[in-house]
């Protein structure tokens, strides 16, 4: 029986999208490469979500990159505007009230940089989180499994009672390899069928409030009141 939702953030949760970010503001395919390779795809956005650089010093060494190449003006527009693309996916959230509402427990499991989880957990669907692990604060990241491994014994968790839902499918692969199912998140509502057909209820749309009952003979109005 599954009693725990666990999510991953970055594009599930929120909205994360590098490579449409780098379309929408280049236009140019072979530039958008190299700057996501010194940019979102480089060593130092890993070493980000892994808590062994701060914001400021793997902004310096990025920037560096791009100065290097000609590309300083390119850089500094990434590295100032990136924030932006973070928007809430309501339609998750909508789903995670629904599970909350239903009486599971749900958690996050992300790759993360600190000033990014900081900006997360200040947003009104934080509250709905039952607890989590953050790459950053874990000094691992996605998908050695030491990370899943951490969330279930940090939280007494059972592998068999959770499902945990990542956007790139290797993460969500590895969680397998703790006996937890994985399933890679496309959009909110292929997800919620995923879980109903895993078993997992979904019948309250409102946090709290039980699905309207249709009223029995004796509660219909009598012809009198209708008058």
């Amino acid at each position: 029986m599954i009693r725990n939702i666990i999510f991953d953030l970055g594009g599930v949760v929120v909205e994360y999208s590098p490579r449409e970010f780098l379309v929408d503001h280049f236009l140019n395919e072979r530039l958008e490469n190299i700057l996501y390779d010194i940019t979102f795809g480089s060593e130092e956005w890993l070493r980000l979500d892994a808590g062994e650089l701060t914001r400021d010093e793997a902004n310096e060494i990025i920037r560096q990159k791009g100065a290097e190449i000609g590309r300083k003006y390119e850089v500094d527009v990434i590295l100032n505007d990136w924030y932006d693309m973070l928007r809430t996916k309501e339609d998750t959230v909508q789903l995670m009230k629904r599970l909350k509402a239903n009486g599971y427990s749900l958690y996050y499991l992300s790759n993360i940089s600190s000033d990014v989880l900081e900006l997360l957990s200040a947003r009104k669907f934080w509250k709905l989180f039952d607890g989590g692990v953050a790459s950053c604060e874990a000094g691992i990241t996605k998908p050695d499994r030491r990370i899943y491994r951490k969330l279930l014994d940090d939280y007494h968790l059972k592998p068999s009672e959770c499902v945990f839902t990542d956007d790139v499918k290797i993460n969500a692969a590895a969680a397998s390899d703790v006996g937890v199912l994985g399933v890679h998140f496309r959009n909110a509502r292929v997800f919620a069928r995923s879980l109903a057909a895993h078993g997992v209820t979904l019948n309250r749309k409102h946090p709290g409030k039980k699905p309207p009952e249709a009223p029995g003979p004796e509660s219909a109005p009598s012809a009198e009141k209708q008058e």
